[in-house]
């Protein structure tokens, strides 16, 4: 797995006081990458690190569109894990949604911070440039963000995401 620090996403992108990133080359074509964020039933076997999980409730691509899931450690229990909007949809390259608004338009207070993460799907030779931006509205949230186990979570689920992509292309 290769996943880096924001040192190779576009610094004009982000502000490193506000954001944490995460980027990888996924050795599968953007068309399958986009297609395991947006079918329900591909995003629940990867969106949270196992053994956990996810089930997808709500997940309308499409500004404005809801976006909620939730998590279960033993399969039964479920707990709410994401209730947010789309903000962007751009077909096949990138996602931007936030857990600031909730799937009902009701501003939130999300725990355990509010965040705005953008995916972007670039063209790589080896498949998938994947890239993430989650913005954060002040530098302690940011860091606590981090110190939750950001890249350690982002980075588990991103792993989920290729593997089940790249193995996808091997049919």
């Amino acid at each position: 797995m290769t996943i880096s620090d924001q040192s190779q996403i576009d610094p004009r992108q982000i502000d490193p006081a506000l954001d944490l990133t995460i980027q990888r080359i996924i050795r599968a074509p953007r068309r399958t990458v986009w297609n395991a964020w947006t079918d329900p039933s591909l995003l629940a076997q990867w969106w949270v690190p196992a053994p956990t999980i996810a089930r997808v409730d709500r997940l309308e691509v499409r500004p404005g569109g809801g976006f909620v899931t939730q998590m279960s450690d033993d399969g039964e229990a479920f707990v709410p894990h994401t209730d947010g909007i789309f903000l962007v949809v751009e077909q096949g390259q990138r996602l931007v949604f936030t857990n600031a608004i909730r799937s009902s338009w009701h501003p939130a207070e999300p725990a355990p911070v509010a965040m705005t993460a953008e995916i972007l799907l670039g063209e790589h030779a080896e498949g998938t440039d994947y890239r993430v931006i989650v913005r954060h509205r002040a530098p302690a949230d940011r860091e606590q963000h981090e110190q939750l186990g950001f890249f350690e979570g982002w980075g588990a689920v991103t792993e989920a995401l290729a593997t089940l992509a790249e193995a996808s292309e091997r049919g």
